[in-house]
């Protein structure tokens, strides 16, 4: 069985561990950890892409960009 588990560090539990013992109860099992990269995840649906990329476009060439008002920031 291969299994990915996407998750924040924080999320990381008591439980977590529990649902992985459960999951592979008995057999031999290697956990690797690495850092994803949030934009290559978001990259990877061409239409999720297309999107993106047009919206970096418009603020590069500072078109259909709206600034809300800042005042209720303050």
């Amino acid at each position: 069985m291969y299994t990915i588990y996407r998750t924040s560090a924080d999320e990381l539990d008591e439980s977590f561990l529990d649902g992985l013992k459960t999951a592979f109860k008995g057999k031999q099992i290697e956990i690797a950890v690495y850092e994803t990269d949030e934009t290559e995840y978001l990259l990877r649906s061409p239409a999720n892409r297309e999107r993106l990329l047009k919206a970096v476009e418009d603020i590069e060439q500072q078109q259909n960009v709206i600034t809300p008002d800042q005042a209720q920031f303050r």
